[in-house]
């Protein structure tokens, strides 16, 4: 193929994916053709961070490696190009606790590997090559650009889904993650499964969770109103977990993180919620110093859960070439 560079082992190309909170389906049944419908987040303290190099064959190392082979080798096949690299995961976002790690990952390696071989592909074209974002675009999105993003939903046509709204979240502004580290939300066939057994998605409440996104959710980040914007993504969150309660086994995946962000809650948090199947819920605060606050208490008020403050990714993963040569250069100096 064009664009198909010889191996060289002294080039790299370095990636950073950032991990994402899934926010919230806006339409769960699809009334009007286009089914979810997603609004989220990027956040720049937990994420994938990747090398590509030459190799005589594709080999990977570090956390999910051997995912990162199954996407480079799909990837491959699919652009008819060689795929005798080197994979070097740095780290990883942690797999099925909600935050968007198959999908950063496969673009991550994706982008990776067409810029390591010159190839002009954006990143919904490698979306579409490993059929990413059969759900919801967040994490395309989040690739993309960053910030606080909403998607179109899929519609019969829909390859990946259209952005629809990219707005910048306060610099000042902190996310509050919860974690449970007793147990993943469903994921694989788990997920596929739970879908189709859920009873359809009110109408009415599809429109009254859409009124509110768009009249009083956006408009109030657009003027740094944190209260504003948090009521409506608490309102939107609650509803969809009551929805999803029959597969996960309530309002929340894990009943800790739920009673933990009640008590956050309590503390002057708003932005309540579960980014996507759990079991880490999230929550929102207006500084700095009232989130490093609250997640200090928090850690000492609940065992076996971890609270990390962080802040939204305003811009795109990145994606960087370097020569091995300019990595001892700067070593040395």
């Amino acid at each position: 193929m064009a664009g198909d560079l010889p191996c060289d082992h002294q080039y790299s190309v370095s990636v950073f994916a950032p991990a994402r909170l899934h926010m919230g389906f806006i339409d769960l049944g699809g009334t009007l053709g286009r089914q979810f419908g997603s609004i989220g987040v990027g956040v720049n303290e937990i994420a994938t961070r990747l090398s590509i190099s030459g190799a005589d064959e594709l080999n990977a190392t570090g956390p999910s490696c051997e995912r990162a082979v199954k996407y480079a080798r799909k990837i491959a096949e699919k652009l008819g190009v060689d795929c005798s690299l080197s994979i070097r995961i740095h780290e990883a976002i942690p797999e099925h606790i909600g935050l968007g790690s198959g999908t950063q990952l496969a673009l991550a390696v994706g982008m990776g590997m067409a810029r390591y071989r010159g190839l002009e592909l954006g990143v919904r074209d490698i979306a579409k090559l490993i059929q990413r974002g059969g759900r919801s675009g967040i994490g395309i999105a989040v690739f993309e650009q960053g910030g606080l993003v909403v998607d179109g939903g899929r519609g019969a046509g829909t390859a990946t889904p259209p952005l629809l709204s990219r707005m910048e979240i306060p610099p000042a502004w902190r996310f509050i993650l919860v974690f449970d580290r007793r147990g993943q939300g469903l994921h694989g066939k788990q997920e596929v499964e739970a879908f189709k057994t859920l009873l359809p998605f009110p109408v009415a409440e599809t429109a009254r969770l859409c009124h509110l996104l768009m009249m009083q959710a956006l408009p109030a980040l657009a003027e740094g109103d944190i209260k504003g914007f948090g009521a409506v993504i608490t309102e939107l969150q609650n509803a969809v977990g009551d929805h999803f309660a029959p597969a996960q086994g309530g309002r929340f995946t894990s009943p800790v993180v739920g009673m933990a962000l009640d008590w956050l809650q309590k503390q002057g948090a708003v932005g309540l919620g579960q980014t996507s199947w759990g079991p880490t819920g999230f929550c929102m605060v207006e500084n700095p110093e009232h989130a490093l606050l609250l997640s200090s208490l928090a850690g000492q008020r609940f065992d076996g859960l971890d609270f990390l403050v962080a802040t939204a990714r305003n811009q795109g993963a990145e994606i960087l070439p370097e020569t091995l040569f300019t990595k001892v250069d700067i070593l040395r100096a």
